[in-house]
């Protein structure tokens, strides 16, 4: 038997003062976003948003809909239209926010296994880690270097390919 570790690194910051302006633009403009958010049965409003290498933020929140499944988060959203309208260029970040923070939990708003497999492959795609920022303007804020961080052992097109 062989034994592995594999460890990831992370930073918190109890406030968003030490941030760079872009990171700062980011963040505030996933919270901004959540406002957007269409959670009618969980009251739970996310907004996801993406800076691009061109320097423009692109923006979505979570839409739900009475069909659960029919719904989709802020992350796969914004992640999409990227996809869709402005893959040639680079994402440098993605910031997560929520409306209401739970006061009882210390933690980020953290993306679902769905969300965080997307953001895998789309960093992939990338050929450059995108830095992750979890949290509210002014609050607690997390920020992990690469969606890796989030999903060590994602799925990939290698698993795909026949011999």
């Amino acid at each position: 038997m062989q034994s592995k570790t594999k460890i990831i690194s992370y930073q918190i910051y109890d406030h968003t003062d030490g941030l760079t302006v872009e990171q700062n633009s980011v963040l505030k403009s996933a919270f901004l976003a959540s406002n957007t958010a269409y959670a009618p049965y969980s009251n739970y409003q996310v907004g996801a948003a993406i800076l691009l290498g061109d320097g423009n933020i692109l923006c979505s929140s979570n839409q739900e809909n009475a069909s659960y499944p029919c719904g989709i988060c802020a992350e796969r959203n914004v992640l999409f239209y990227y996809g869709s309208n402005y893959k040639q260029h680079k994402i440098l970040k993605l910031a997560i926010s929520t409306k209401i923070l739970n006061p009882h939990l210390d933690l980020p708003p953290a993306p679902c296994g769905l969300c965080r497999q997307v953001m895998v492959e789309y960093e992939r795609n990338n050929k450059n880690n995108i830095e992750i920022l979890l949290g509210q303007p002014g609050k607690t804020l997390t920020i992990f270097q690469s969606c890796n961080d989030l999903l060590p052992f994602g799925f990939s097109p290698e698993f795909l390919q026949k011999d």
